[in-house]
Parts: structure tokens; sequence; C-alpha cells
């Protein structure tokens, strides 16, 4: 099916993006402005994945970098200019783009480079959910011998921007990319790892846009209930933030938040929260969905939390949600896990995919 985005659309995009970003994703106030200016300037349109070949090419759209870093810039022409870096290097034409995750300004990717370039956003997600690192959304690309990543990137304010274009292996290009991120001051714009269609649709996680927006109406509706409801999951804590850490490494937002209820609960975050503690034993762990609302049952950022916050937690199992096949491989959980100084990739991987 073919479709044409519309204002209809966009709140609940980015609210039920905001939802399974898990903490990270993006934020709230800037996904509905991009949004919003994608469907000003131009008539951005969502495909599924069956409209194209298998063999015809797509490209990943994302953000990447630390959502509170004290001093990044990513503007819409960013993002246009990350695109065109990466279409001027690829050795065939592009077809269509797709977001990297969902997140409040993640499931939005694509739509103002389909409103400004004609290309569609494929309803698909590398993964379903936000992840901290490039390669838990490369959908395995960096197990595919001989795999050439491409990358354009671009972002910053004027005495910081940065742009450029790195072709390599998939963990090197990243590395470079993340590290622009820095320098540009906490954010850039990706447009990275063009891939066939088909190989897109077997590793990642085709209708998740839909998803998304599925589970964004229901929030509008129905506030964090109903999205619990809607993923089979539960509001599991509720109290005032007593302790927050938050620091930026390796240009990710790498800390713990913990409340002052009786369960003691604990919040461990990369980016995206990736552990759950309550009466000092595991609750939940990523891939499972960790979500934060705030005190009017607002999503809340993992980067806006802080000490004399109210926040309620809303928990829902890996097997609710559309998830890339990268979610079963143990060695992308190690990076994380050593940022953080726990393990959780076991619990994280005993689930069964939706």
């Amino acid at each position: 099916m073919k479709r044409q985005l519309t204002h209809d659309d966009i709140r609940a995009a980015v609210y039920g993006g905001a939802v399974l970003g898990g903490g990270g994703g993006g934020f709230v106030e800037r996904g509905l402005r991009t949004a919003e200016l994608a469907l000003q300037i131009g008539m951005p349109e969502l495909w599924t994945a069956d409209e194209f070949a298998a063999e015809d090419l797509t490209a990943t759209v994302a953000l990447v970098g630390a959502p509170a870093a004290p001093d990044p810039l990513v503007l819409p022409t960013h993002l246009l200019r990350a695109l065109e870096l990466l279409r001027r290097d690829l050795p065939r034409q592009l077809v269509a783009v797709h977001t990297n995750e969902n997140g409040a300004e993640t499931t939005i990717n694509g739509w103002f480079h389909s409103a400004m370039t004609g290309l569609p956003v494929i309803d698909l997600a590398c993964n379903g959910r936000a992840h901290p690192s490039s390669v838990m959304g490369a959908m395995g690309l960096h197990l595919v011998d001989d795999y050439r990543s491409y990358q354009g990137y671009a972002g910053g304010k004027p005495y910081a921007y940065v742009e450029g274009s790195v072709s390599g292996g998939l963990e090197a290009t990243s590395n470079v990319v993340r590290r622009a991120s820095v320098e540009a001051g906490g954010w850039v714009g990706v447009a990275r790892n063009p891939v066939e269609v088909g190989y897109a649709v077997e590793n990642g996680a085709p209708g998740a846009v839909s998803f998304a927006i599925e589970l964004g109406r229901r929030f509008l509706a129905e506030g964090p209930a109903g999205v619990a409801a809607q993923l089979g999951g539960e509001i599991a804590a509720a109290g005032t933030v007593r302790e927050y850490r938050c620091e930026q490494r390796e240009g990710l937002d790498v800390g713990v938040a913990v409340l002052d209820d009786a369960a003691g609960t604990t919040l461990h975050f990369v980016n995206e929260y990736m552990a759950l503690d309550l009466d000092s034993g595991r609750r939940a762990a990523f891939p499972d969905l960790i979500t934060t609302f705030d005190e009017n049952g607002q999503p809340l950022a993992s980067a806006d939390v802080e000490v004399g916050r109210p926040i309620s937690v809303l928990v829902a199992p890996a097997g609710g949600l559309l998830l890339s096949t990268t979610m079963h491989m143990p060695e992308v959980y190690a990076p994380v896990e050593e940022l953080l100084g726990i393990e959780f990739a076991p619990a994280a991987k005993a689930f069964t995919a939706a």
C-alpha cells in the first residue's frame, strides 16, 4: 500500500515513537516540529515493503548522538545534506529510505527527506524500538562478509558544524560517525548502510512506522495505561527521583536514576533504558521496553529525568514488539554492558519475537 502521510499522523507517530523510544529516540517537541515542516514543504509518502522489488536499494536515515549533550543541533537541512552525501557515493540508485528505529524523533526519520526528494519512506525500521548503538540498528550487517558500509553525516551549530562521508567496514565507519557527533556538539543526522529491500524485510522490522502510529493513537486516547494494555505490559513502578547521574561517554548518555519508592526502583540507561531493578532484583532488561512518564503522563526521555521529579515506569515484554534480528545477537550487547558495568544480555535474549 502507498499512502501520503498527513497531519493526522504526526502526533500519533511522534507520541507512539516516544513510548517505543524507551527513554531514547529523541524528543517530542523536536519530532513534532520536523514532521510538521515535512508536510508544509512537500508530500511525504509511506509505502509498505511489498511495493518494492526485493533487489531495490534502500538506506537508513537516523540521528546519532547523546540526547543530554549540552550543545547539539541537527536541522532538517542537515538531514538532507547527509542523504545527499550518501547518494553521491553509492554505486547504484536509491529508491527509498527507512528509519533506524522508533522514537519521538526517529519514527518520523525520512519524512523530511521524502518531502524534499520524492523518495518514499518504507514502513519499516531497522528495529521497532529505540536502541543505543549503530550495530544494534544495522540488521545483522556486521555478520555479512565483505559488506561495505557507506555513511553520510551532517550536524552541529555553525561554530561546531561537521559534515562528511565515509565508507568501509561497518564498525569502523560507525565509530567515525559517532566521533563526528561528539565534535558537532552532541548530534549528527546520518544516512547510512544501503541494503536491498528484501534484506531489510528479512532482518529488520517491517510495519514499524504503522505500529508506532497505532500505538500513538492509543496513547493519545488513553494515556500510559492504554499503551501498557496494548503492549501487554504494566506500570511497574512510580515515585520521585532521588538520585540521577548522567555522563556522556563515547557519544552516548550513560547513567542511572533511582526512585524514592519502597522498592528502590533503579533504572540503568545508555540513551535508552537498559535495565530496571526492583527490590534488588532484575524486573526487566533490554530489549524489553522500559519507558518513563512524567507527572502528567507524558513520555519522558532519560535525558529529561531529574532529581525531585515524579515519574512512573512502564514495562512491556520484548515479545510484544517488532524487533530486528540483532536483538538475538549477544555480541551487540557487550559494549553497552561494559559502559554500564552490569550484565543484562542473557535476560534480554530470552524472548520470542512478535
